[in-house]
């Protein structure tokens, strides 16, 4: 773990987009909530982890899958979320499908935005970047699972 230029706590990884690398970002995200939990205090639900990991799961997967090259992974905590943001190389932005429960795959970025408070792509220079942010604890406001 390191901190942020702005002194918030992040973790971030290369991947280099071989097939263990989506096992990989899903232990990163685990193993970043469980010491903002222990470490830092910072109320973190089980489903927060759960739902991160998810996510972490598709960003990794859709970049593995669109784009060549290495993934750069970036978690940090922004207030009463963590943000996840996934780098590669394919400048092409992702495009949202209408939903369709008979469609066979590509459901990824439709879970992503579903149990996210906010998703956006943005073109860089070279690639793009996916940005997810979800919120640290349930929204009922039980925060009794939240702390080890």
């Amino acid at each position: 773990m390191m901190l942020h230029d702005d002194g918030r706590p992040r973790a971030a990884a290369a991947l280099d987009g071989r097939s263990p690398c989506i096992a990989e970002a899903r232990r990163l995200a685990a193993g970043f909530l469980s010491r903002m939990r222990t470490e830092y205090r910072t109320p973190v639900s089980q489903r927060a982890v759960e739902l991160t990991q998810l996510v972490v799961s598709e960003l990794v997967t859709n970049a593995r899958k669109y784009a060549s090259g290495p993934i750069l992974l970036d978690l940090r905590i922004a207030d009463d979320l963590v943000e996840v943001q996934v780098w590669d190389s394919d400048p092409v932005l992702p495009v949202v499908r209408a939903t369709d429960a008979s469609r066979v795959g590509q459901h990824g970025l439709e879970i992503v935005r579903a149990v996210c408070q906010s998703v956006e792509a943005v073109r860089e220079s070279v690639g793009k970047r996916m940005t997810a942010r979800l919120a640290l604890t349930d929204p009922t406001g039980d925060h009794a699972a939240c702390l080890p």
